[in-house]
């Protein structure tokens, strides 16, 4: 075989798989694209975006932000995020490590000496709070008949509803989903920043990531273009009810209101590493422990059971489910905001398992 043929043949086998790549894209989208103009209003309420290569190529709004005045969700309503808040404190965390302001593996005690739990003051590290290790309950669940949703205007009035609590496991032994633990976290990135959790947010993640639509709300606050949040109960009830009375104003744990296209330019941000180093981005990636259903990283879940790893963060509670999922090796960024919840079945679950089986394959058993 001369040399000329055999360059005309690799330049052809490279051209025939650049071709099927690319038609492998094609049919997906097209596919995507089929799926989401067959959603119904019945079937999902909230808006959904598709970016491949940080590129949106699907942006759809369905349903209604007020079903009692049949208001439509439009794609910049706002919705409550709910536990997606626990990367902005994750990432606010690891940017003052790596401005050598804190530590992960010190206890707690060295930032807040006052802290009034002294087990917890004394034993749980930074590095156990970002990864759900720390023995805290989820103050949300744990302490839910304690919480009146206008009381809360700063991060430290959390504390009050499960300072107390008792740990779960011993510090470092084992994974518990904590908000509590991340309420923590706010109360440290205060101590050491030198401001208001909610002002740091603002200054060092949401402006850099042209966050524009993203912010903690008052319960009672009025907002133009939010979506009220309805619940079946988590599928239970056929007839849904408002979910305002299970709402507080936002904390380091949960409930900052955003819209797709915010979380979407914070997805990009933080993977292009315009909010951390490479080096501390992957350590926020890299997977510490085995949760419920995913692996876990610093604040982030690292779902490992299908064909290419997720990257992101769900948020679900009453009257909402939400969903922001980075499809590693594709390139594929969703984002899903309802402000209905579902069972696991409908909605939004079943807007994610959808593009988990197109893009991320069938489960492989992990």
């Amino acid at each position: 075989m001369t040399i000329r043929l055999q360059f005309y043949l690799t330049t052809a086998i490279l051209f025939i798989s650049v071709l099927s790549f690319g038609q492998s894209n094609t049919e997906k989208e097209l596919k995507i694209d089929s799926f989401l103009t067959s959603l119904k209003q019945d079937d999902f309420s909230g808006t959904i975006l598709v970016a491949h290569n940080n590129k949106i190529i699907e942006k759809r709004a369905y349903g209604l932000s007020s079903i009692e005045f049949n208001v439509k969700n439009n794609l910049e309503t706002k919705f409550n995020i709910a536990s997606i808040t626990k990367m902005f404190t994750s990432v606010a965390t690891l940017q003052l490590y790596e401005q050598e302001k804190l530590k992960l593996n010190v206890p707690i005690g060295k930032y807040l000496p006052n802290y009034p739990n002294k087990l917890v003051r004394n034993s749980v590290t930074i590095h156990q709070l970002l990864s759900h290790t720390s023995g805290l309950n989820n103050f949300y669940i744990a302490d839910e008949d304690k919480m009146k949703n206008l009381e809360y205007k700063k991060t430290s009035d959390f504390v009050q509803l499960f300072v107390n609590d008792t740990l779960l496991s011993k510090p470092g032994t084992k994974y518990n989903y904590s908000a509590s633990g991340f309420v923590i976290l706010g109360l440290i990135i205060e101590k050491v920043s030198g401001k208001n959790y909610y002002d740091y947010i603002k200054d060092a993640i949401l402006k850099p990531a042209e966050m524009l639509n993203t912010s903690e709300l008052e319960v009672d606050s009025i907002v133009s273009n939010k979506a009220s949040g309805y619940t079946s109960m988590f599928g239970e009830n056929k007839i849904l009810k408002k979910n305002d009375y299970y709402l507080t104003k936002a904390s380091p744990g949960g409930f900052y209101y955003s819209t797709v296209t915010d979380l979407f330019n914070f997805s990009k941000a933080l993977r292009n590493y315009k909010l951390l180093k490479k080096v501390t981005t992957e350590l926020m990636f890299k997977p510490k422990i085995k949760g419920y259903n995913t692996h876990i990283g610093y604040g982030i879940d690292v779902d490992q059971r299908y064909n290419q790893t997720i990257l992101g963060h769900s948020g679900g509670w009453y009257g909402i489910h939400c969903e922001l999922m980075n499809f590693k090796k594709d390139n594929y960024t969703v984002v899903i905001l309802s402000n209905i919840d579902d069972g696991g079945k409908k909605g939004a679950s079943k807007v994610a398992d959808f593009f988990k089986n197109l893009i991320a394959d069938k489960e492989t058993g992990n």
